[in-house]
């Protein structure tokens, strides 16, 4: 795949209307990618521009696109339904059992889902009619402020696993595993806001009781409504793209691709913003049975940038790279509000220094990646902590010509992102700032 120079212009003018505003928010409304509710990542009106853009010379043969942190997977079912082969790596199991059920239900059989569906209100209503009390029980080992289910609800659930627990086939268990994790948190009593909260801690009221099942049979109706669509959509592209789905993390990926195997990279990495999304989807990890010894620790430490908890109390993280403004950067941060120990300066320092560790490390893969002329579209947004403000944008190209990659365009897409209780907070500013937290797209390509 060769990008010319005209396709970036294209892309960074042409395209900037469509491609402006990339919030997943968008895909609330979209075909497939509206099955799980998700804070972070892009939409797949983003995607398409994108992958028009740079593969639109791709009709008669398929290229090979990749998203190093997946998410749900926006960006690998758009490169599927524009017959692109594509590859994916997610560490959070959740999130990886949103991915594949997407790029899988292509191939689900749509009858033996509806029976499914049909089967599933059958047990339900012979279960409630007959007074017959659920066999599972909640997670051992999951623990909430409050009761994250009211007495009420609880049992309804309880007999929804039950059905889950007793599908023989593999795929139809796992739509429908994922049609639950979707709707559950809207009838506990927590709620997004957008990190995972107590909804009498932002004044609204607990679910006292809800009809749990037509929930659930609601949500795979939308999904068995949405797999035909994919499926012609796959076909109509003439083409047989494949996919590989990995649940690991990205700084594996040579173990699972080859060099020069990847035409084009759309991805969105973690922000330098703390967002805990481990924490945030701990009631589904739980719920569906996805969880294992010290797995919440497991993808801690694999997270990118990790997160300030888990590295505030170390001693003075180093730069494995040499940046001097980042560099500076950080020992002015490491200075700051010294007097409230882990929670001042220093720990934020450590954890902004092992972002842009595991940065350089994910860029080097890139570089390995990517076949000559390959493209990567990265977003990111900036960050602002301890009053000062972090270009990640422009340290994402700076660190990438460090290692041979071009950049050769930096797009603003939002002037404005949501956030702003990372600028306003005591614990993360040192000073006050004017500044504002932005969310581009930076273009590399591999000469």
């Amino acid at each position: 795949m060769v990008a010319t120079t005209r396709q970036f212009t294209l892309f960074t003018q042409g395209q900037a209307a469509r491609s402006r505003n990339p919030a997943f928010s968008d895909n609330r409304s979209e075909p497939i990618h509206r099955w799980v509710p998700w804070i972070a990542g892009f939409s797949a009106g983003f995607v398409r521009a994108t992958l028009g853009e740079f593969l639109a010379r791709r009709r008669s043969s398929s290229a090979t696109v990749l998203d190093p942190f997946a998410g749900v997977g926006t960006t690998l079912v758009e490169a599927l339904r524009a017959g692109h082969s594509a590859i994916g790596f997610e560490i959070n199991p959740y999130a990886a059992l949103a991915a594949r059920v997407k790029l899988q239900s292509a191939e689900v059989n749509q009858q033996s889902l509806l029976r499914k569906i049909r089967q599933f209100r059958k047990f339900i209503d012979r279960r409630i009619s007959n007074g017959i009390p659920p066999s599972s029980v909640p997670p051992p080992g999951f623990k909430s402020r409050v009761s994250f289910y009211s007495p009420r609800v609880l049992p309804k659930v309880l007999h929804c696993l039950d059905f889950i627990s007793k599908i023989e086939e593999p795929e139809l268990a796992d739509i429908f595993k994922l049609a639950f994790g979707s709707v559950m948190v809207s009838f506990s009593n927590y709620s997004y806001e957008p990190s995972l909260t107590t909804r009498q801690g932002v004044g609204r009221q607990p679910v006292l009781d809800a009809d749990v099942p037509s929930l659930l049979e609601e949500k795979l109706i939308q999904i068995l409504e949405d797999i035909a669509i994919l499926e012609t959509d796959v076909a109509s592209s003439g083409k047989k793209p494949e996919f590989q789905f990995h649940n690991a993390s990205f700084m594996e990926a040579e173990s699972f691709v080859e060099a020069e195997k990847v035409d084009l990279i759309i991805t969105s990495p973690p922000y330098l913003n703390n967002y805990h999304y481990v924490r945030n989807t701990r009631p589904q990890i739980h719920w569906l049975g996805l969880n294992k010894p010290n797995l919440m620790e497991e993808l801690e430490r694999n997270n990118i940038g990790k997160f300030w908890q888990t590295v505030r109390e170390k001693p003075p993280v180093s730069l494995t790279f040499t940046h001097h403004r980042i560099a500076e950067q950080i020992e002015t941060m490491r200075a700051t509000n010294r007097s409230k120990g882990i929670y001042g300066g220093a720990g934020w320092a450590n954890y902004v220094t092992t972002y842009y560790n595991d940065t350089f490390r994910y860029l080097g893969l890139f570089r390995k990646l990517l076949r000559r002329r390959g493209v990567a579209v990265i977003v990111v947004g900036n960050s602002i902590i301890q009053g000062i403000n972090l270009p990640v944008d422009q340290y994402v190209g700076e660190i990438a010509a460090s290692l041979g990659l071009r950049t050769r365009a930096r797009r603003l897409l939002r002037e404005k992102r949501v956030g702003s209780s990372i600028v306003d907070s005591s614990c993360r500013n040192g000073k006050k700032t004017n500044g504002t937290l932005y969310e581009s797209a930076v273009i590399l390509l591999k000469p």
